[in-house]
Parts: structure tokens; sequence; C-alpha cells
């Protein structure tokens, strides 16, 4: 293993932080978000409760350079967001971290709601009903209930989300392009090895991703096998 990374440039490293700062902060901000978007879908009887559903899982079948394109047309110089933000005379967001942090934050937003949505599904309305007899505020309700109960989910969630963000590149590419520093992530550059013939590189990097994704994935079965039996018991 220490060979795999013995020979990387700068360069290399450098799109190996960025991209750990960017499933970081997409992590961080989807579990955030995603919560109480996902206590609101396993609760509410709302008619717009299939739609929103509907919206969240876009990103699952919708290709990445399709949503990547409107996002660069919405946030870049000419779009409703980015020109707005240069008349204030602030920068578009478009080809910069910013722009593809809301872009990962989009297409990563299912694989935060889902794993929350069946937890909160599973511990049902009865717990918080029993917390809040007992004269349990709903803060209350959130730490000594809910999370206790959930935390599966919550783990599940955020392991799935950086792992997803880890690999994405379409959107990336389409609304960041490869800037060095600022949008050029690990997938990115793994493209720009490849279009440059630069295969050593390109292979050292992919074997790293693919170790790192199987690490993951381990993670995740392991914890919902070990949640699956606690549950049980």
């Amino acid at each position: 293993m220490p060979e795999l990374f013995a020979t990387l440039s700068p360069q290399d490293w450098q799109a190996i932080r960025l991209t750990l700062k960017l499933c970081l902060y997409t992590t961080i901000i989807l579990l955030l978000l995603g919560t109480p978007l996902a206590w609101w879908l396993s609760l509410s009887h709302s008619k717009l409760r299939t739609a929103i559903q509907a919206i969240v899982a876009l990103p699952l079948v919708l290709p990445p350079t399709v949503l990547g394109f409107y996002l660069l047309l919405l946030l870049g110089p000419h779009g409703a967001v980015g020109s707005t933000l240069e008349q204030l005379g602030l920068n578009h967001l478009a080809f910069s971290f910013s722009g593809i942090l809301i872009g990962s934050v989009i297409y990563s937003l299912p694989f935060t709601v889902q794993p929350l949505l069946e937890s909160f599904r599973r511990m049902g309305p009865r717990p918080l009903e029993v917390a809040a007899t007992l004269g349990a505020g709903k803060l209350d309700q959130l730490f000594s209930v809910v999370l206790p109960l959930c935390r599966g989910g919550f783990i599940i969630a955020a392991t799935l989300t950086f792992a997803h963000t880890l690999g994405e590149f379409g959107v990336i590419l389409m609304l960041g392009g490869s800037i060095p520093g600022e949008t050029q992530v690990l997938s990115v550059l793994i493209y720009d090895h490849t279009e440059a013939m630069n295969y050593a590189q390109a292979q050292q990097l992919s074997l790293g991703l693919v170790i790192s994704a199987f690490v993951v994935l381990f993670i995740v079965y392991g914890l919902n096998r070990r949640f699956e039996r606690e549950a049980v018991l």
C-alpha cells in the first residue's frame, strides 16, 4: 500500500485533498438538510409527498451530465443565480469549488435521504409519543430517542454520501471543469491523465479509488448487518 502513494505528484495530492474536502463538506451539509427532509417524508401525508420523493430520487436515474448541464446554465454568468450574484458584485458559481459543492449536494441527496427515511420508518412515531408523555421536549427527543434508535441510519447515510461523492465525475466535469486546486477532483484528474495517455498515473489513482470504495462498502454492509442483528435482539 505505501508503494501506491510513493510516486504521486503534487498535483495528485492536491486533487486528493480537494476530493476529501468536497466529500466532507457534502456529507455534513446533506446530513443537516437531509435529516429534516427524511423526517418529514416519513411522517407526512401531504399530496406533495410523492412529488418530493420523486425529486429527491431524480439524481439516481438522471444522467449526471444532464444535471451538470442545467446547473451550469443556472449558476453560470448568464443563469438566474449566476447573473444575480454578478449584479450584487459577487462571482458566479460555475467553475468554482462552491459550484461543484452545490452540484455534489444535489447529486448525492438520495444517498442521504433514503437510508434516513428507512431508519425513521422502522422507528415509527411510538417512541416519540412515549417520550412526549414523559415530558421530553423536541430537542430532548432528538438526542435521547431519535439519534440512539436511528444511529445506524445516520452512519450508513453519512458513509454512502461520502463514498458516492468520492466517485462523482459527470456533474463536476460539466459544472466545474478541471481547474487544479479549485475543481480538479480525483475522478476528473484520472480522466485528464487518461486523455494525456499517462496510464501509469491514471491506474495508480484508479486503484486507490477502487480500494477506498471497497473499504467504504465493506463498512456499510458490516454496519448494516450489525444493526439488523441488534434490531432482532
